[in-house]
């Protein structure tokens, strides 16, 4: 069996997140069945997270274990031949065999855009969260910053559907947080250990709230040391501005 590392990016406008799902079109399921396609092996590639329906990615990281003999490179070329124009695998390696796409990384960078021009061009409208209104971007990027370092996260992680499973540790480390202006876009770029279910959306929308004068920088730390979804008023940011950036190992 050869562990293979398989490289993608997609749009993920136009797909119900990465996760299969019983009648309905996922990365996983599309990529799954472009494997078995090619190869004659049915298996389930394992990523390094599941993004969301909408949500899109420039580095998402794949792995599963194969039998086939193709060369590595030739892989990706039949790939992408079977694959829709949304999905496009950059790069396919092969690893040892304790690499897993998920459990290995040791870090993943995430970006939110969002488009701040009265107009937003419909050839951009899938892939950024449009807010045209009002907002004070200096006290954004001051609260950006301050979710840097080892926090618990519940404040700003979905609530959890899955009980019944042991309880998992909501503590994550923030290396770097970062909301900058380039050009008519707001760019939220945050690097960090792991990520909870819908945490990258939840942060962006809390400092939304902050833009907009309901809270102040100051209230970031408060919101994170309730440690309670319901005590965080920041909606959660729309799926069309966020990408997984990159994994690394």
């Amino acid at each position: 069996m050869r562990n293979l590392k398989i490289t993608l990016a997609y749009d993920g406008s136009e797909f119900s997140g990465w996760q299969v799902q019983p009648d309905r079109q996922t990365i996983q399921g599309t990529l799954a069945a472009a494997i078995e396609r090619i190869t004659g092996e049915r298996v389930l590639p394992q990523g390094s997270g599941r993004t969301d329906a909408g949500v899109h990615a420039l580095a998402q990281v794949a792995s599963c274990e194969l039998q086939t003999p193709i060369p590595t490179a030739n892989l990706a070329i039949a790939l992408n031949d079977v694959l829709p124009p949304a999905i496009r695998v950059t790069g396919v390696e092969e690893m040892p065999p304790e690499f897993h796409a998920r459990k290995s990384a040791q870090a993943k960078t995430y970006r939110y855009l969002i488009c701040r021009d009265d107009v937003c061009p419909p050839f951009l409208a899938r892939y950024v969260y449009h807010h045209p209104y009002p907002l004070d971007e200096q006290a954004m990027i001051a609260a950006a910053e301050q979710v840097v370092g080892e926090h618990d996260f519940t404040s700003f992680a979905a609530v959890d559907t899955e009980k019944g499973k042991e309880e998992r540790s909501n503590v994550r480390t923030i290396f770097s947080s970062q909301l900058r202006r380039e050009a008519d876009q707001l760019v939220y770029e945050v690097r960090g250990s792991g990520f909870l279910h819908h945490m990258v959306r939840n942060l962006m929308g809390t400092f939304l709230l902050v833009g907009k004068g309901t809270l102040t920088p100051g209230n970031i730390a408060g919101i994170l040391s309730m440690r309670n979804r319901s005590a965080n008023p920041g909606a959660t940011a729309p799926a069309s501005g966020l990408y997984l950036v990159s994994v690394e190992y």
